[in-house]
């Protein structure tokens, strides 16, 4: 064991909370933090998590080599405060409901985690391993890649919205994962999923599985008038919305007014 090298990734304060313990490059083991508190996607520090994968490992939180953070805060709060200014005075309601959130705790997210760690191990701040922050479609490209059998693989990833990327493509090559081009917010297929979602009458952020479960009893009869009305499809597989009925205030703040030619019987705002 004095020779593994240990790494401890944690995701935490959005949704479905997670702890995953990598020794020498192999996942060692895996757990949500929901397991434990039996809250359903349980948004709190995985304390309980973080805690099984040290003890199915059989090391202590000092013998990690380091702990990486699946997101770039400051870099998200960027993101936040230009869309705030760019649809000023609209969303201020929301600015002044998400500021303060942001002030006292997301943008001191580093002291959060250490404090929260040190508790947890029951030892100094200043004992703790390293504590690392990587890009939010960085961790999905590599979750993706680094346990797959390939040795080179391009990584497609879409969500609803990261730091800034909603859509990116990796390189997959050995150990290392290199950036090729990303579409960036407010443009993300994720996040007109999030709309069609709460449109259906579900809960945005866990509602969506229920959505792709329901698709195949379907038929694809909007396709057409979605691609011509809501987004538009460039020959590359790139795109763009349609941003006149997609009114994006703050992180996952927005307005949709879905087009009569789509809809024509439920046109009206929508709040996420």
């Amino acid at each position: 064991m004095k020779n593994d090298t240990y790494i401890l990734g944690i995701s935490a304060f959005y949704h479905d909370s997670a702890a995953a313990l990598i020794r020498n490059g192999e996942i060692v083991t895996a757990a949500q933090e929901e397991r434990f508190t039996r809250k359903k996607q349980d948004a709190a520090f995985p304390a309980q998590a973080i805690a099984w994968c040290l003890q199915d490992a059989g090391i202590k939180l000092s013998d990690l080599g380091c702990i990486v953070f699946y997101d770039k805060p400051l870099v998200k709060f960027e993101r936040l405060l230009e869309t705030y200014l760019a649809y000023a005075p609209r969303g201020f309601r929301s600015f002044l409901s998400a500021m303060p959130v942001w002030l006292k705790e997301k943008l001191y997210l580093k002291s959060v985690l250490k404090k929260e760690l040190a508790a947890l191990a029951q030892c100094k701040q200043s004992d703790l391993p390293q504590l690392l922050f990587t890009e939010h479609h960085q961790a999905h490209a590599a979750s993706a890649f680094f346990p797959s059998p390939f040795q080179q693989a391009a990584v497609l990833c879409l969500d609803g919205v990261g730091e800034w990327a909603s859509t990116s493509v990796w390189l997959g090559d050995g150990n290392t994962l290199t950036p090729q081009w990303e579409i960036d917010f407010p443009h993300s297929l994720g996040l007109l999923y999030s709309a069609f979602t709460y449109y259906t009458g579900f809960k945005v952020n866990s509602g969506e599985y229920k959505l792709m479960g329901l698709a195949p009893y379907g038929e694809p009869v909007y396709v057409d008038l979605i691609l011509d009305s809501l987004m538009d499809l460039k020959e590359d597989g790139t795109f763009r919305l349609d941003m006149s009925y997609f009114n994006y205030q703050g992180n996952r703040i927005k307005t949709v007014t879905f087009p009569l030619a789509v809809f024509p019987n439920n046109h009206y705002p929508i709040q996420l």
